[in-house]
């Protein structure tokens, strides 16, 4: 045990000489990182506008030299080298207006593992300064969190001290993304907006303890009035893009590409955008375990999967009209980075995630947010990372079976909103690994964050490793509580957050 405590001690002084060794060129600046963060509505309206406003357009973003050039599959292994192409990623987008003259919206869904804040804000900024946008008060980006597209982080490069990215392909993917963004609002048209959704059965898979998931398909669609326009659906559902498998050597947007091939395939005239929802834990397709280990054809699965998926989405018959009415409010964090290898990934420019420094305690740039859409009638959590279910729910361990030995003491996001239609939207403006509770949040004794750890229960707490440290989850929730305060006249939902065994 002493030893295990030195060692620990060690890593700990090392993690702190990083930050302190860390060159100024490689630190961000607060200011100038919101320069192009719209933050929404200083006060929510609901006030209805006479109509929505809707358009969607996408990009091509897979290189055409795939097999010219090395390009690495993010997601499994490093050094995993793309050799052909199953299907393209894309950037696809949706804008959305309430017509009350205070500017729309944008959500832009990129097929990718995920995207620092930094790249994002480099996408804002060439919508932004295009001037071929009209007023917006909120621009987000998510990622799909597919394991078979080409490394946007930079983690899965040839070595573990050098990023995997292209940056001539960043720059494209800025570029077409950019276009995408700019191309849904010409594209905009009037029409009504309808929310529906259903329960999942048989579908996902929890990996880790407690086994609690957000098991709804939530679907955003627009019809618009001119019936020679397309109409337009927004897609949520909770799970790793990631049945391509841990061989795989094509590049893929995994099951949300044959989802929306599925909807088309139903409904000729029209285009979908696909948002994941709240996966750490880690929430994944039912069959994970056959794929990952490659006892199963993966494609076949893959594809199988979205067609199921993207039947159920198109489908749904429970259409509820929603008032045009939108509210969004959005806030910059610095999120305390323990996790000293995510630290050292970021001095040796593998990672380039915004990073601040206070001495010789180094803090991630983020930003989290809240969105309605009607009267009330739809909430949507912005996510920066891969959030557990529990922190949505409230189903987390209790002292007897967590970790840690205590209780979870943070407010769940479904208790701080009376909204009913409530979901999370992942990965969205920022990737901060897994967003764990505190209670449950194990670190290896001897090496912490370099290898996992088992606890009493002989429970694996891998997630732990690809996070940036136990106060993640505090920071984006305390943030969203405030948020969803300061929005009057929402009201907040006084029931005790529920423990589960």
């Amino acid at each position: 045990m002493k030893f295990n405590k030195i060692t620990r001690k060690s890593i700990e002084l090392l993690g702190k000489f990083i930050v302190l060794a860390m060159p100024k060129k490689t630190l961000a600046n607060e200011e100038l990182s919101a320069k192009y963060m719209n933050t929404g509505d200083e006060k929510f309206d609901f006030s209805s506008g006479e109509f929505f406003t809707c358009g969607f357009s996408k990009e091509i973003l897979t290189p055409d030299d795939i097999k010219e050039h090395k390009y690495f599959i993010a997601g499994y292994d490093s050094n995993n080298k793309a050799e052909d192409v199953l299907d393209d990623m894309y950037a696809r987008a949706i804008y959305i207006d309430d017509n009350k003259c205070n500017g729309g919206i944008i959500i832009c869904a990129i097929d990718a593992v995920g995207m620092s804040r930094k790249d994002i804000n480099d996408i804002r900024k060439l919508v932004l300064e295009s001037d071929e946008i009209g007023k917006l008060k909120s621009l987000n980006i998510c990622c799909t969190h597919t394991h078979s597209a080409i490394d946007t982080q930079g983690l899965w490069g040839e070595k573990i001290y050098k990023s995997g990215r292209n940056e001539e392909f960043m720059t494209k993917l800025k570029k077409k993304t950019a276009k995408a963004i700019i191309s849904a609002y010409k594209n905009r048209t009037d029409g009504k907006l309808y929310f529906s959704s259903t329960e999942t059965e048989d579908l996902q898979y929890d990996c880790r303890t407690p086994e609690t998931f957000d098991r709804n398909l939530n679907r955003i669609h627009f019809i618009p009035t001119n019936i020679d326009k397309k109409e337009i659906y927004l897609v949520n559902f909770a799970s790793h893009a990631e049945l391509m498998g841990s061989k795989t050597k094509k590049v893929s947007a995994d099951f949300p590409c044959y989802m929306i091939k599925a909807m088309e395939d139903e409904h000729k005239n029209c285009e979908v955008v696909y948002i994941n929802g709240a996966i750490g834990g880690m929430i994944s397709a039912k069959e994970i375990k056959k794929v990952y280990r490659n006892t199963i054809d993966c494609e076949e699965y893959t594809k199988e999967f979205g067609k199921n998926l993207g039947k159920l989405a198109i489908n749904l018959k429970n259409d509820e009209e929603i008032e045009p009415i939108i509210n969004i409010k959005s806030k910059q964090i610095n999120v305390p980075v323990e996790n000293f290898v995510l630290t050292l990934a970021r001095f040796l420019k593998v990672l380039n995630n915004d990073f601040l420094k206070k001495g010789s305690k180094a803090f991630v740039i983020s930003e989290t947010g809240y969105l309605i859409l009607g009267k009330s009638q739809v909430a949507m959590f912005l996510i920066p990372g891969e959030l557990f279910p529990e922190l949505y729910n409230g189903e987390f361990l209790d002292a007897e079976t967590s970790a840690n030995k205590c209780e979870a003491e943070y407010t769940p996001l479904t208790n701080m909103t009376s909204i009913k239609n409530n979901f999370v939207v992942g990965l969205c403006n920022d990737e901060l690994g897994y967003i764990i509770p505190k209670n449950d949040f194990y670190l290896n004794e001897k090496t912490p964050y370099i290898n996992s750890a088992n606890d009493r229960f002989e429970r694996n707490h891998y997630e732990e490793t690809n996070s940036v440290g136990p106060r993640t989850a505090e920071t984006i929730l305390d943030t969203l509580s405030s948020i969803v305060v300061s929005g009057q006249g929402l009201g907040t939902m006084k029931k005790e957050a529920g423990n589960r065994k």
